[in-house]
């Protein structure tokens, strides 16, 4: 089965721990290499293209990112700039506004100047999303980027992404945040690719008994559908 990622939008990526989610993000980004099959970037194989030019149209928020303890939370965000400027280009006031505007989109400009190392788990996963919004990339791709966010932060996360204008691919162990957020969800099993499609089409009460060997009832309310489990 082939993974078709939208347009515009947002795909999430569904499956029980160890189904293949990471690693699927992973060959998408290029970072990994396939047995088999091919991953196409405009109608080229990835590995055809020059790193350099992957690194200016695609970024990779992973679960367990780290970076050099030294720095704070701005020059975490700044190293997203390093694709367009090279290790030699000059900062200029175009890099500043876009590491100013991920900080503020992610919720963590009073925070800039604190110590990497002095940050929460939360923050952390927060400031690495800055880092790849300040990268501006056409495609984004993240691995729950919801794990360390309280809730407040979850929903905010969740709701920017259809704004960003980008192809999204995020994994999700939330359900009900596939539901309520994408466009499109994508169900991993095993390592395979076994369903694509609108979430209230995809996510019916035998594939989450199917995949996931849980017993769910899915409930059609005002405001969309909802999956509770039992």
């Amino acid at each position: 089965m082939t993974l078709r990622v939208p347009d515009q939008g947002v795909l999430g990526l569904v499956g029980p721990n160890g189904s293949g989610k990471s690693s699927l993000l992973r060959l998408l980004a290029g970072v990994r290499r396939g047995s088999g099959g091919a991953v196409l970037v405009d109608q080229q194989p990835i590995e055809t293209i020059r790193r350099s030019q992957i690194a200016r149209r695609l970024a990779l928020v992973e679960q367990h990112a780290t970076t050099d303890v030294g720095l704070t939370a701005r020059d975490v965000v700044a190293l997203g700039r390093l694709p367009h400027r090279g290790a030699l280009g000059h900062w200029s006031g175009r890099d500043e506004e876009v590491v100013q505007g991920a900080l503020a989109r992610t919720g963590m400009t009073r925070s800039a100047d604190q110590s990497w190392a002095t940050l929460s788990g939360g923050e952390r996963q927060r400031i690495q999303i800055a880092r790849a919004l300040a990268q501006e990339p056409r495609e984004l791709l993240m691995d729950e980027p919801t794990n360390h966010l309280d809730i407040r932060h979850q929903l905010d996360l969740m709701r920017l992404l259809p704004e960003l204008g980008t192809q999204v691919v995020v994994a999700l162990h939330d359900l009900n945040q596939a539901m309520a957020f994408c466009e499109e969800v994508a169900v991993m099993s095993e390592g395979r690719l076994v369903a694509q499609g609108r979430p209230a089409e995809v996510l019916t009460e035998g594939l989450i008994r199917e995949v996931f060997g849980v017993e769910a009832v899915i409930d059609v309310r005002p405001t969309g559908p909802r999956v509770s489990f039992f």
